[in-house]
């Protein structure tokens, strides 16, 4: 991980700005023309869409109507650097309705160690080309992973660093053209990640429930050449810290804002 080094104006606050550093991890994508169904990448891969992981003995996610869901992501552990508190081994993954997903009709499976080594499900028959039309992932993605540190976003409810006894946006706001593009450039927490500052088109859901407000971000996808959430918006996974430490994924939730 590189230091981070805020812009010369801002040296004044960087003690502050130490406190509210956090390691994330970035993910880097590369999409592949190919037929979701004809998926290249092992059954074990991280990825974005594509076939998933699924043991025999459990049961595949099915919409309100019953109809399979799609697999959007698929992160496994193994593959990424270590991040505490993230587990270590173990497989994550986010499912959408083929036709609802808009309207939080997803699911989130993980999948824990003991699963892992069960026999998968190799037969995905009951998947079909046309499921994927309306699905926001518009290819396979191959992913790879580096850990890296962020200095906050201010979109972020958990980013409330004082600059001088102001507010972010309020001390923004006294700076010239070229200090506010540096610090645009600097508070950036946009892009896919694991962990990390949150970036929100439309504000953090987690500033308005006091029982969420030190909820931890799992994952967040963003809009990009291959992928498009609604108007350029992103989407968060989001799960309670102490769950997330005992390892219970069933207290994550989906969250998604455009502009």
């Amino acid at each position: 991980m590189g230091k981070l080094r805020a812009p010369d104006f801002l040296q004044a606050f960087a003690c502050d700005l130490k406190n509210y550093e956090r390691p994330f991890i970035s993910i880097k994508t590369e999409f592949l023309e190919v037929d979701p169904l004809v998926d290249p990448l092992g059954l074990l891969s991280s990825k974005f869409l594509g076939l998933p992981f699924f043991p025999k003995g459990k049961d595949y996610p099915t919409d309100r109507e019953g109809d399979p869901m799609i697999l959007v992501v698929q992160i496994n552990f193994k593959e990424i650097p270590s991040l505490k508190p993230f587990p270590d081994s173990g497989i994550l993954q986010l499912f959408f309705s083929k036709a609802r997903w808009y309207a939080n009709e997803v699911a989130i499976v993980f999948h824990d160690e003991k699963d892992v080594l069960e026999e998968p499900m190799q037969n995905f028959s009951f998947l079909k080309s046309e499921d994927y039309e309306q699905i926001p992932i518009h290819k396979v993605h191959r992913l790879s992973f580096a850990k890296e540190m962020e200095p906050g976003e201010p979109e972020d409810s958990q980013f409330d660093c004082s600059f001088g006894g102001l507010s972010y946006w309020d001390y923004y706001e006294k700076l010239g053209k070229n200090q506010a593009t540096l610090m645009d450039r600097y508070f950036n927490g946009d892009g896919h990640k694991i962990g990390g500052y949150s970036f929100f088109t439309q504000g953090d859901p987690r500033a308005y429930e006091a029982d969420r407000k030190d909820d931890i971000q799992l994952l967040q996808i963003d809009s990009d050449e291959a992928i498009l959430f609604g108007d350029m918006g992103l989407i968060h996974l989001f799960i309670d810290p102490v769950a997330l430490q005992a390892g219970d994924f069933s207290k994550a939730y989906f969250y998604w804002d455009c502009f």
